[in-house]
């Protein structure tokens, strides 16, 4: 295993991969987003409800592991040497974790699991119904933050800086992965987060959107002319290094590269939340239909036989006694015609029509 020291040998490939370095901090937020995850899994079982294994997957194998390999892998113990891995590692934390975290559906989860009484639960609900959530969520405002994040970050003192100083570079971390969250967890998640009209296929044209934006950064770092914490990595380079100018040019393709990517399977996810969304619905619209016909249905059946006279009771009105008006029934699904004000649903009514 290789610490991350200076003077580290080439970066080849299964360098690369049999690399890994303890991150503290980064472990402490994997084992506890982990622990709570599994906590409410858990929970849902001993009441006898299922929580979809594909989710948990997703949430540990794509999110959890993202991060890790992120921030513990030979990614993080080769970024203080050459950039095009930090750039990996950042844009791995800002797009693959987020979507892995959010197709788990961790808010879902949660408000499922914590009963409805514990202060949890109410604190949780409140939080996402607050005005604060629902800005920082909003469409155009999370996309606005995702592309802010990153040119701050390459683009300021943010990095090199960063780069001095363990604890901003754990911090820059957390504010990727939180930021690329601000944006994918509502689009994927069934709790509603964004406004009304923000529909499934308006969710679908966003994430086409957000893609061409995930693409600016990758783009903006490839064609600079100025090198990002040129410094600080033309102090480490080695002869086997890539040049500082092509080292930030493979790192921008890699970002571009991987942006692109990732918008492919975060349409489809978009797509499957669309259709189940639908199946539900024609599920419910199906129930109630059901329901209305087995009233109607009752209703007919208890009714007087032909020629048959009701025998009054006890406390019948007697004759001439006005009629006390029906209790209303349950509004029931009329064919269009019924209510149609138009020529054609008259002739369709006097049965010109049929």
């Amino acid at each position: 295993m290789t610490t991350l020291s200076a003077g580290l040998p080439q970066a080849t490939a299964g360098r690369l991969a049999n690399s890994w370095q303890l991150d503290p901090y980064a472990l402490v937020l994997v084992l506890a987003l982990g622990g709570l995850y599994a906590w409410g899994v858990a929970r849902l079982a001993r009441r006898g409800e299922r929580w979809p294994l594909a989710r948990t997957a997703a949430f540990a194998g794509i999110g959890l592991g993202a991060i890790v390999a992120a921030t513990m892998s030979g990614l993080a113990v080769y970024d203080h040497e050459l950039f095009w891995t930090a750039a990996v590692q950042n844009i791995v934390l800002d797009l693959i974790a987020p979507l892995g975290l959010a197709l788990g559906d961790p808010l879902a989860l949660a408000l499922r699991a914590l009963p409805e009484q514990r202060p949890a639960a109410r604190w949780l609900r409140a939080a996402l119904s607050g005005r604060l959530l629902r800005l920082l969520t909003f469409p155009l405002v999370s996309t606005v933050l995702v592309l802010t994040s990153e040119l701050a970050i390459y683009f300021t003192p943010y990095f090199p800086t960063a780069l001095r100083h363990d604890p901003l570079h754990e911090l820059m971390y957390l504010q990727l992965l939180v930021t690329g969250s601000l944006f994918v967890l509502p689009m994927l998640t069934r709790e509603e987060l964004l406004p009304a009209w923000c529909s499934h296929p308006v969710r679908a044209l966003l994430v086409l959107l957000d893609g061409l934006v995930d693409a600016v950064p990758g783009i903006v770092v490839m064609t600079s002319g100025t090198l990002i914490a040129g410094g600080w990595y033309a102090s480490r380079h080695q002869p086997w290094d890539p040049s500082p100018q092509q080292d930030q040019m493979i790192g921008g393709g890699l970002m571009l590269t991987i942006a692109e990517l990732v918008g492919l399977p975060f349409l489809i996810a978009v797509f499957a939340e669309w259709v189940r969304s639908e199946r539900g619905r024609t599920a419910a619209l199906d129930a109630r239909l059901d329901r209305e016909l087995t009233v109607v249905g009752g209703g007919a059946a208890a009714g007087p036989k032909p020629g048959v006279l009701p025998e009054p009771s006890d406390g019948a009105a007697a004759p001439g006694t006005p009629k006390a008006p029906d209790a209303p029934g349950p509004e029931l699904t009329r064919p269009w015609w019924e209510t149609d004000p138009g020529t054609v649903g008259e002739r369709f009514r006097r049965g010109d029509g049929r």
